[in-house]
């Protein structure tokens, strides 16, 4: 094997070295520094993008309180007006039962003056043809005259007691 050749051995000691050291060079010079950079420009620009979203934080905190504040008045204001609503409602409900009412009272009231009309006019028929009809029952069953004078003087009697 020609690498266990100690002949050869400074040769490739040397060359080794010079490899080596312009490999160093190479990398010390042109690779590390671009690496160190392109590094550094991607600490720059996620220390942007991080201080960008704090402010974009911010403000949609900001914002968001705004909404949450609407939002709370907007609630208080519905409440409100439905209760001054609800309350409303309950007032012209109540005023429209009292018309209601009233109406109701005016009518029974109008209601039991023509029942008591009618009924008057009736016992007064109803006195009127019984002076005519009991005498022709009364002989019709065979019992004899019988005036109108004597059945209305009976009913009469009958309607004090």
């Amino acid at each position: 094997m020609p690498q266990l050749d100690f002949s050869v051995f400074p040769s490739q000691f040397f060359w080794l070295a010079i490899s080596f050291f312009v490999l160093l060079f190479v990398m010390a010079k042109f690779i590390v520094p671009r690496t160190a950079e392109m590094i550094n420009l991607r600490k720059d620009k996620i220390d942007a993008d991080l201080n960008d979203a704090a402010k974009l934080k911010q403000k949609v905190e900001k914002t968001l309180e705004k909404y949450n504040a609407a939002l709370k008045k907007a609630s208080e204001d519905a409440n409100a007006s439905l209760a001054k609503t609800k309350e409303e409602l309950d007032l012209a409900v109540e005023r429209k039962q009292a018309e209601l009412s009233a109406e109701l009272s005016r009518q029974i009231s109008e209601g039991e003056k023509k029942i008591a009309t009618t009924k008057n006019k009736a016992m007064a028929d109803i006195d009127a043809n019984v002076g005519i009809l009991v005498p022709l029952v009364w002989q019709k069953l065979g019992f004899g005259a019988l005036s109108a004078k004597e059945v209305n003087s009976a009913i009469k009697t009958l309607g004090e007691k």
